[in-house]
């Protein structure tokens, strides 16, 4: 083995070594994130395999072979495991076992008799699958970030490549005992390979990490934790200012009561009313409908292209769900009523303001007149 050979090689551990303290450090900050942990393992198994190889070089033997095989594919499983974890959410143990458990089985005993051309020449072939299976987890994934995932998926199966050329080098020199490493054109261009994507899959993993975390960041800021239901800010960033035509109502709900069933029920059983009723809002919704739960008890709808007889009938329909609803508390079962008025923006366009104010006049009226009602603006028409 060359000089050359053994400093892309030690190239290789430090890019490694490097990638997994990074990743390692980004987790202990945003712990949730636990498919960070899970690479990071993957990246530090690979330094470990670097050094054994590297030991290897210099002293071929059947432990370090088998070390070198167990650390690699094991390696890589875990790299499967965290970029399904990353994409799914789900566990990254079926990969790791599957990938890990299939690899080491047809590869460690062909070295531990003695065979170790063929011991190379089946890792290099499990290592261009468990890279190719993870270059499609990030092309299943394309669509969160597709810049980012495809380049990602295209470094896995260009690094997955380099490790089919050095299984098809070793084949055509069919050799089953080498009694040494392999050296061959392709061990050296899968080196270059490694150390440039590595790099590229670094960054444009972390890039997606930080994408997500900023998106999911932008989301918590925008939806209500309890309910899920958009919050009061994001309502206004979707309609504050923009006009509001003829043909699109706001309506505004107002459960009746709520503090009662607080005071009586206990703040736990409130909660649990709220989220009925934001999933009666959320399940009577049109794709173009827009609902908010504005703070406490209050919510709103915002339906465009209607009328005011649908969206009367719409207002009704959930009136009269939530009113049916039997809710089952410690204290005992509870039933609640809502009330709700409604406005229509103008032809010529109001101000959201100005048509969430008229609705919220004819929700007062609908209290008033005795509540668990839906009351319309004067002339069904804000202003």
């Amino acid at each position: 083995m060359s000089l050359d050979y053994n400093s892309l090689l030690l190239a290789v551990g430090f890019s490694a070594a490097c990638l997994s303290l990074t990743l390692f450090g980004t987790w202990l900050t945003a712990r949730t994130d636990k498919f960070l942990l899970t690479w990071a393992i993957s990246a530090l198994l690979v330094v470990g395999d670097v050094f054994t190889y590297d030991a290897y070089i210099a002293t071929p033997g059947r432990v370090l072979g088998l070390a070198t095989f167990t650390l690699l594919l094991v390696g890589f499983s875990m790299m499967l495991g965290a970029a399904h974890q990353f994409r799914s959410g789900g566990s990254p143990m079926p990969g790791i076992l599957m990938g890990s458990g299939i690899s080491l089985a047809l590869t460690l005993p062909p070295m531990a008799l003695g065979y170790d051309g063929l011991g190379f020449m089946f890792e290099n072939m499990f290592a261009a699958l468990l890279l190719f299976a993870t270059a499609a987890e990030y092309w299943k994934g394309r669509a969160e970030a597709p810049a980012l995932a495809i380049g990602a998926a295209v470094l896995y199966s260009a690094t997955a490549t380099s490790f089919v050329l050095c299984a098809a080098a070793l084949a055509w020199d069919g050799r089953l005992i080498l009694g040494h490493a392999p050296s061959n054109w392709a061990e050296d261009l899968s080196l270059i390979v490694v150390i440039a994507s590595m790099t590229g899959i670094g960054a444009l993993s972390l890039a997606l990490n930080q994408g997500r975390l900023a998106r999911h960041h932008r989301r918590n800021a925008l939806t209500d934790p309890l309910t899920g239901l958009l919050n009061r800010r994001a309502l206004f960033d979707l309609h504050g200012n923009a006009p509001v035509g003829a043909f699109t109502a706001v309506v505004v709900f107002d459960l009746d009561s709520f503090k009662a069933i607080n005071d009586e029920f206990g703040h736990a059983a409130g909660d649990e009313v709220l989220k009925v009723f934001a999933g009666e809002l959320a399940g009577n919704l049109r794709p173009t409908d827009v609902a908010a739960r504005m703070g406490g008890e209050e919510f709103a709808l915002v339906l465009k292209r209607t009328l005011p007889e649908t969206v009367e009938a719409t207002a009704e329909t959930i009136r009269a769900a939530f009113a049916a609803y039997r809710i089952e508390t410690e204290a005992g079962p509870l039933t609640c009523t809502v009330s709700a008025g409604f406005a229509f923006g103008t032809k010529e366009g109001l101000s959201f303001d100005k048509v969430l104010s008229a609705a919220d006049k004819a929700l007062y009226a609908a209290k008033r007149g005795g509540r668990n009602q839906v009351t319309a603006s004067a002339f069904r028409r804000a202003g």
